[in-house]
């Protein structure tokens, strides 16, 4: 049998949690083609089948599920030897996760403090919170709530903040209020459940409206065909903030309120490892307040930085 790579492994398993190519590629940040031919050839090197797949949906195989935990026992197994390692070499890296957005200058604020390691696994805000919670990071960049920070026992410093705008068809560039916009609520609530309780809040808090979807088209380019088919403008995903847009949609500047959504840097209540705090202190310090505490500034009010009241 061929070499069978751990890179190749955690892309089996990646697939196995997403049931969906394109989910999985997304978060192991690499190319949607790339990733169906790894597997492939995962597939061909162990002799047998993992997937059954098709156009619309994705299975695994008996084998595959007979295998799945044998893989992710020894995808830990490996984690923990490249940990141990790292403690006796005496230079173990602070683990840090995120979901689509890190501070561009994080290289240079951490340098002289800690060796920062960029978790591979790129997953939603409510998951990268749980993974610092049970020990799986060390510190995460992710939207929370206060109520995530108490049941994960977690603390949170402001990191960032991204002022949300809409996305709409016609020419009218002009500002629109956050009553006559649509928020996209997925159905996928494994994939989408912090967006989800930003999104029904908002339009709890504004009159906008909600408007439910099941294909996950809260970004990406399924996104622009569901602004194509409603008749206001809709409101755009942290993740489609750089996002060129087709020629046919305009950007609209969202007023009364100003929409902002935060990222916060977690870890643990309990963290007493120096290196992990000299990370918050390096990546927080300095930040201010990033206009989310301005008057016309809108955001959820289980938000850490929501104004008290």
């Amino acid at each position: 049998m061929a070499r069978v790579e751990l890179r190749q492994l955690r892309y089996f398993v990646a697939v196995a949690e997403e049931l969906n190519f394109g989910r999985a590629a997304e978060r192991l940040l690499i190319a949607g083609p790339s990733l169906s031919q790894q597997i492939k050839a995962l597939e061909r090197d162990l002799g047998v089948r993992l997937f059954d797949r098709d156009r619309r949906s994705v299975s695994l195989t008996p084998a595959g599920v007979a295998l799945l935990p044998h893989t992710r026992a020894l995808l830990e197994r490996a984690d923990d030897l490249k940990s141990r390692a790292g403690r006796l070499s005496g230079s173990q890296p602070v683990r840090l996760g995120y979901v689509n957005w890190l501070p561009p200058d994080l290289g240079s604020r951490t340098a002289a403090v800690a060796q920062v390691h960029i978790d591979a696994w790129v997953a939603p805000s409510h998951t990268q919170a749980a993974r610092v919670g049970d020990g799986s990071l060390d510190v995460a960049v992710c939207w929370v709530r206060t109520e995530d920070l108490e049941r994960l026992g977690l603390r949170a410093r402001l990191i960032g903040a991204d002022r949300l705008y809409a996305v709409a068809k016609g020419t009218d560039t002009g500002p629109v209020a956050a009553r006559d916009i649509d928020v996209l609520i997925d159905d996928d609530v494994t994939a989408w459940a912090a967006w989800n309780a930003y999104a029904e809040e908002l339009a709890r808090a504004t009159g906008a409206s909600a408007v439910r979807i099941s294909d996950g088209a809260v970004t990406g380019p399924a996104y622009f065909d569901h602004v194509r088919r409603c008749t206001r403008p809709v409101l755009n995903s942290p993740k489609g903030q750089t996002t060129p847009l087709p020629p046919d949609l305009v950007r609209r500047e969202i007023v009364a309120p100003k929409v902002y959504w935060t990222w916060s840097l977690v870890w643990r209540e309990s963290e007493d490892r120096p290196g992990v705090l000299a990370v918050v202190e390096a990546l927080t310090d300095g930040v201010g307040e990033l206009g989310i505490h301005t008057p016309d500034a809108w955001l959820p009010p289980d938000d850490p930085y929501a104004p008290a009241g």
